[in-house]
């Protein structure tokens, strides 16, 4: 017989170290998606001004690495794409292992709501987009481009709301995007690669082996897990398969607990902690504003009404805006009445159509699937047009949702 909602048990008490880990990284991804913000900005400023030039000079700027035989010569814009995007999907991994073994993902009670919420805002957003543009295939290139939250943006709508805004919402809100960057990690490996060279994957395999017995045989320094993760990705980067998978497939291998590093210990941490802690700050403040930077700068002299009618951006629009809140809210609204999960302390209905409405906010991973979905460039620019304006779109409706349905703390006093 299943339990009520009421009945349920409470989720596992947090330990004083993870309280202060949460609040740390709450503080960055919030800072971080402040900097997205103006960085994308910036970019609307240098594509629309007399600086565009200038603009689309750094992106076509040639760059290339050369090592005897081995020769990767690429503009500025794919190495952003395919080089820095790498460390940021190392990070995601990262933080995916130590959530799925130590973490909130590592229980069915903790990890439930946030895979089906997760999982339905990846379907439903898809479908609508498919039922806009089934008839176009070219279109159809960009099909998950609407199915991503972005945490750092989303985070950072949050931190404008202050206290108002409970610990469990905006922990419910990191786990979706992180079960939701594993969808799309999945999407990207299966939709997204092409013209595989088995010689390229067959070394990719050894780098990927070495690593695996590196850490079955204990080794916990993080300098020969690096050294081959470039090793690997060089070799993902030459078979086809998209190079940041690499990345992924690196962090997946960092170890994250040994019998000399006791994860509950107050000083110690993992060799998986130190490196996603050196990380972070990294991500947040370099790679993913200049990741915003190089894609976000969408030149609006050309565009026309009919343009941004069209069913490519309205199918984008259409899938994050409403299909995101749908999906994640039907889902949590679901489970909660089947007894099978309940909302985090401190949220209601109305916080969860609220939580809904800012996962909506796809940008960074949708920018990155756009960049990989559509070769034509007027497809790509009807793409950014359709993610800027529903990630604007969803800010503003979340936050101004949220600041009307949650109640402002009372002063002391």
């Amino acid at each position: 017989m299943n339990r009520s909602p009421e009945t349920s048990p409470p989720a596992r008490p947090f330990s004083r170290r993870a309280v202060n880990a949460l609040a740390r990284f709450l503080r960055l991804e919030a800072a971080g998606g402040i900097m997205l913000i103006g960085a994308a900005a910036l970019a609307m400023i240098f594509a629309n001004s007399p600086l565009e030039e200038v603009y689309e000079g750094f992106l076509e700027l040639p760059v290339q690495v050369r090592i005897g035989e081995l020769d990767i010569a690429k503009p500025a814009l794919l190495w952003i794409n395919d080089g820095l995007m790498a460390v940021f999907f190392l990070l995601v991994a990262l933080e995916i292992k130590r959530e799925a073994l130590t973490g909130q993902l590592a229980g069915r009670s903790q990890l439930i709501l946030p895979l089906v919420c997760a999982a339905a805002g990846v379907m439903v957003p898809a479908l609508i987009f498919t039922s806009l543009n089934q008839g176009d295939s070219e279109a159809m290139r960009g099909w998950a481009v609407p199915t991503a939250t972005d945490i750092a943006f989303a985070l950072g709508v949050l931190a404008l709301l202050g206290s108002r805004v409970p610990v469990g919402m905006k922990l419910l809100l990191s786990t979706i995007a992180v079960v939701d960057d594993l969808i799309a990690i999945v999407i990207i490996a299966l939709f997204y690669s092409h013209g595989m060279s088995l010689v390229a994957l067959a070394w990719a395999g050894a780098a990927l082996a070495l690593m695996w017995l590196l850490n079955r045989r204990g080794v916990t320094a993080l300098t020969p897990y690096l050294l081959l993760g470039v090793v690997l990705w060089v070799c993902v980067l030459k078979s086809g398969v998209h190079a940041t998978l690499a990345g992924v497939a690196t962090g997946l291998m960092i170890p994250h607990v040994n019998p000399r590093n006791d994860i509950d210990d107050e000083v110690e941490h993992s060799p998986l902690e130190h490196l996603e802690h050196a990380l972070h700050p990294w991500v947040a403040y370099a790679i993913l504003p200049v990741f915003a930077f190089a894609n976000a700068g969408l030149a609006l002299g050309d565009l026309s009404i009919e343009a941004a009618f069209a069913t490519l951006p309205l199918g984008i629009v259409l899938g994050l805006v409403v299909g995101k809140p749908i999906g994640i809210v039907g889902a949590a609204v679901s489970m909660r009445a089947l007894g099978w999960a309940r909302f985090p302390d401190g949220m209601d209905l109305r916080a969860m159509i609220g939580l809904g409405l800012l996962c909506g906010i796809g940008f960074t991973m949708s920018l990155f699937i756009a960049s990989l979905g559509y070769r034509d460039p007027l497809n790509y620019e009807a793409a950014v047009l359709g993610v800027l304006c529903a990630s604007v779109i969803a800010a503003l409706l979340g936050y101004g949702w949220l600041r009307a349905v949650m109640p402002a703390p009372r002063r002391p006093g």
